[in-house]
């Protein structure tokens, strides 16, 4: 594959990142009536803060696996795949937020520890608010990029990327319920968005492969 080729490819991803970013940030800065989320099951999941490293893994598990995905040439259907699953999915929960504008208030106020883990989480509660939480994005991706990875590995037959894979991206879910980023409902949510959007892609795949 040419440079140039290579850019065409990258473009429409950076266009779209650049137009989710734009959309987020409006719609974490509006000032509107929100819709508290909470379960039951939220007061049974005790706050830990070590889970930030999980949490934090996702930037590297999303980037790092559409690099490697983008470069397996002879494979690119899966990176489209996964690419489509991850714009449709975000789309769709931009406008779930934009209907119903959702937050949840279970962010602790203090911290019983001190230590670098509580000091991480104080900076990510500054800069992420805790509106637009349902369904969480940060599961979806998650699971869009671990069926992406699954993939990869029937395709080279490699069993060790599915399995670290599922791992990670349990881990990664868990972390969002254990630094009460999310409810379990927006986990829930998630997931179901996910099976909706997997099942749509995987139809849209097959056409493509199929012509």
């Amino acid at each position: 594959m040419s440079t140039s080729t290579r850019i065409k490819r990258v473009i429409p991803v950076a266009l779209y990142t650049v137009f989710y970013l734009l959309c987020f940030t409006y719609l974490e800065n509006r000032h509107v009536r929100y819709h508290i989320i909470d379960s039951s099951l939220d007061d049974k999941i005790p706050f830990c803060e070590y889970f930030i490293i999980p949490y934090l893994l996702w930037f590297v598990y999303v980037f790092a696996t559409l690099a490697l995905l983008f470069f397996d040439l002879k494979h690119l259907e899966n990176y489209y795949q996964t690419i489509a699953t991850l714009i449709i999915g975000m789309t769709a929960s931009l406008l779930i937020y934009t209907l119903f504008p959702n937050a949840q208030n279970m962010r602790p106020t203090q911290f019983t520890h001190d230590n670098i883990f509580t000091q991480v989480i104080s900076m990510l509660y500054a800069t992420d608010t805790d509106t637009n939480v349902l369904p969480s994005i940060h599961v979806f991706n998650s699971l869009a990029i671990h069926a992406g990875l699954c993939r990869y590995a029937t395709i080279h037959k490699q069993k060790i990327w599915r399995n670290g894979s599922f791992v990670l991206c349990l881990l990664i879910c868990m972390s969002t319920l254990f630094l009460k980023q999310h409810s379990f409902l927006d986990v829930a949510a998630a997931i179901v968005l996910f099976m909706i959007v997997s099942w749509i892609t995987n139809i849209l795949s097959r056409k493509r492969t199929t012509k």
